[in-house]
């Protein structure tokens, strides 16, 4: 049975510590948890009136699965979905919102099933995943990480200042990539020369 906690924690795990990248869009962030998710849910930690970057570095791991799990486990209804994608989907809505859910519609609909691109996980979603998880149960988990992968790409082809997270600069797989290939079989990783076709128009 899927093990939700542990996942939360895992993500925490790779999520890591402060952070305050002036290219991240996500601003201060810690543990994964955004100075912006912060103020939304009024996370005042130094009990100051306001949530600021010092409450952001406030933040505990155990504050950071507390939010995961109500707000981007439980709130989008990712549990509604089958098993074999849930800790996948999970994970990417903690690192991009609703996009996962565009991420996983999007490819729906390349796979036949009727499905509207709104980013929301509601009944038409969910049976349209059914129906792919049975039409592909071994392939669905593979093709979906593969997805978020594109999904990091285009937005390092289209926005240079966030390649850093794409590639390091010793030229290799960044965190993006390796956190998509953390969901996907072996077989389907990109090889190092894979890779630097990839990313060689990035100069």
């Amino acid at each position: 049975m899927l093990n939700v906690r542990q996942i939360a924690k895992e993500i925490v795990a790779r999520e890591g510590g402060f952070v305050d990248d002036p290219d991240d869009p996500g601003g201060a962030t810690n543990y994964g948890v955004t100075i912006h998710t912060a103020r939304q849910l009024g996370m005042d930690k130094d009990g100051d009136g306001d949530v600021d970057v010092a409450d952001v570095r406030q933040l505990t791991p155990a504050d950071a699965e507390r939010v995961f799990l109500k707000h981007y486990f439980e709130a989008p209804q990712v549990d509604l979905l089958p098993q074999i994608l849930q800790a996948s989907v999970f994970d990417m809505y903690v690192n991009a919102g609703r996009n996962a859910v565009k991420i996983l519609q999007r490819l729906l609909s390349q796979m036949g099933q009727q499905v509207a691109v709104d980013g929301k996980i509601g009944p038409q979603t969910v049976a349209a995943t059914e129906a792919a998880a049975a039409a592909a149960p071994h392939h669905l988990a593979d093709a979906y990480g593969v997805a978020r992968r594109n999904y990091y790409f285009r937005l390092a082809d289209m926005r240079p200042k966030l390649r850093k997270f794409a590639r390091t600069r010793a030229g290799n797989k960044g965190g993006w990539i390796k956190r998509a290939e953390s969901f996907i079989s072996p077989r389907y990783h990109l090889n190092d020369s894979e890779f630097q076709k990839r990313v060689a128009s990035w100069g």
